[in-house]
C-alpha cells in the first residue's frame, strides 16, 4: 500500500478497536469494492435494524454425540425493534432449495414478515430457534385485544455446520436464543466465527457471518441497503475476489477433513428503508444471486441458497384495520436498489472470509483462515491495490 493508505488503515484500526471491532475488514485491507457504504458498512446501517449473536464453542478432539466438540450458535436479526410485531413488507427467493427458511410460505403468499425476529442457525437447530423466538415474543409483546398471534410464524434459516460441530447433539437451546435477542444491537457487529456462522466454511477457507451496506439516492430520496450473510459454501478453485482468481492462486492451507464433507449453503438477508412493495422485494431478494456469483459460486446441488429481503418502511392502517396503504418506489426506479444489493452481498461474503479465523472442530477437522497477507499480495499483483 502507499503511505497514505497505510495511514488510513491504522486510523481505521484505531476507530474499530474503540468500537469493539479489532480486525480490518475487506475494504480496509484495500480491496476495491464498488459503491458507497453506510457508517458501519453493515446491515444495521438500515435505521431500526438490530443484530444479536450467541456463539457456542466447547471441547476438542473426537466427536462424541451429545457431548461435543461444539462449534455452533445462533444469529438474530430484528428489523424494527423488540417492542411489538409490525407489518414489515418482505419477499423471498430460493436460488437452490436444499435448505430451510421457516415462515417462507406466509411471505410468499402475503408479502409480509410473519414475525418480528429472524433467526439463522445450524440445520438441526431450526426448530428450537423457531420455538424460542415465538416464546420470546409471547413473553415480551403486549397481549392484543383481538386474536392472540404474538407467537407468529418465526422466520429461521440454516446452514450446515456438522463438519466441525456435534450437530446431532442439539446444543442450541432456547436460552441461547433469548440471550441473542436480548443482547441484539445496532452499530458495529461482529463477523466471522460468530453466532450461526461459528462452524461454517467458505470456498475452502473458514467462513461464517459477514455484512455490508450501501447508501443510494432515488429521485429526492436517500436510502440504505444492508446485507447480512451466513456463508457456508463454495469450492476453493472457484473463489474470486473483485475479479482476481484467488482460489486458483492460493492452493495451500487446504481444509482437513477426517470424515466425508457435507455440502454447505448460504442464507442472505437484505434490509432496506426504501419503501418497496412485497412483489418487488422478491425481485430484490433475487439479486443476491448475482452478488454471490461475483465471488465465484455457481450454485451447487447440495447448497441451500435462500434469500430474504424486507423493507422497514411500514404501511399505514385505518383504525379498524380494514384498509392499509403504502407509498412505494415504482418498478422502473428500482435499479439502484438492485445494484446496491448485488454489491453489498458480494462484499458481505468477502467480509466473512476476511473476518473468519482458523477453526479446529469435531474429529480435529480444520478450516484455515484466508491469509490476509497473501490476499493483499494478489490484489497488488492484479493492480487492485497500489504498491
Amino acid at each position: 500500500m502507499k503511505n497514505n493508505n497505510c495511514a488510513a488503515l491504522f486510523a481505521f484500526l484505531f476507530v474499530m478497536s474503540a468500537l469493539g471491532q479489532d480486525h480490518p475488514r475487506a475494504r480496509e485491507l484495500g480491496i476495491p469494492f464498488n459503491g458507497t457504504t453506510g457508517k458501519y458498512n453493515n446491515i444495521t446501517d438500515v435505521p431500526g435494524v438490530q443484530v444479536g449473536y450467541k456463539t457456542l464453542i466447547k471441547g476438542e478432539g473426537k466427536l462424541i454425540e451429545g457431548e461435543g466438540p461444539i462449534r455452533t450458535g445462533v444469529t438474530v436479526i430484528i428489523p424494527a425493534g423488540k417492542e411489538d410485531r409490525k407489518a414489515i413488507p418482505a419477499g423471498i427467493f430460493s436460488f437452490n432449495g436444499d435448505g430451510e427458511l421457516t415462515g417462507s410460505h406466509f411471505i410468499e403468499d402475503y408479502g409480509f414478515l410473519p414475525g418480528a425476529i429472524i433467526g439463522i442457525t445450524n440445520t438441526y437447530s431450526v426448530g428450537v430457534v423457531r420455538d424460542a423466538i415465538g416464546e420470546w415474543q409471547v413473553k415480551n409483546f403486549p397481549r392484543p385485544d383481538y386474536v392472540d398471534f404474538r407467537f407468529g410464524l418465526p422466520i429461521v434459516g440454516e446452514t450446515y455446520d456438522g463438519n466441525f460441530n456435534d450437530i446431532n447433539g442439539l446444543h442450541v437451546t432456547k436460552e441461547h436464543v433469548f440471550e441473542a435477542i436480548d443482547t441484539s444491537k445496532s452499530g458495529v457487529i461482529a463477523e466471522g466465527n460468530v453466532g450461526g456462522g461459528t462452524g461454517m466454511w467458505l470456498y475452502g477457507f473458514k467462513g461464517g457471518t459477514g455484512s455490508s451496506s450501501r447508501v443510494i439516492s432515488i429521485g429526492a430520496g436517500n436510502y440504505t441497503v444492508g446485507v447480512l450473510v451466513q456463508a457456508n459454501f463454495g469450492h476453493r478453485e472457484d473463489l474470486v475476489v473483485t475479479g482476481v482468481p484467488v482460489g486458483k492462486l492460493i492452493t495451500d492451507l487446504q481444509p482437513v477433513f477426517n470424515q466425508p464433507k457435507q455440502d454447505g449453503s448460504i442464507i442472505v438477508v437484505v434490509a432496506t428503508d426504501a419503501p418497496i412493495l412485497p412483489i418487488h422485494l422478491k425481485q430484490v431478494a433475487k439479486r443476491a444471486t448475482n452478488g454471490i456469483a461475483r465471488t465465484g459460486a455457481f450454485g451447487g446441488n447440495g447448497s441451500g441458497d435462500i434469500f430474504l429481503a424486507f423493507s422497514t418502511a411500514q404501511p399505514t392502517f385505518n383504525e379498524d384495520l380494514t384498509m392499509g396503504s403504502i407509498s412505494a418506489l415504482t418498478k422502473w426506479s428500482l435499479d439502484p436498489i438492485y445494484k446496491a444489493t448485488v454489491e453489498a452481498t458480494e462484499e458481505a461474503i468477502i467480509n466473512a472470509l476476511v473476518a473468519a479465523k482458523t477453526l479446529k472442530g469435531a474429529n480435529d477437522n480444520i478450516m484455515y483462515e484466508c491469509p490476509e497477507d497473501k490476499l493483499i499480495e494478489l490484489m497488488k499483483e492484479y493492480n487492485r491495490i497500489d504498491d
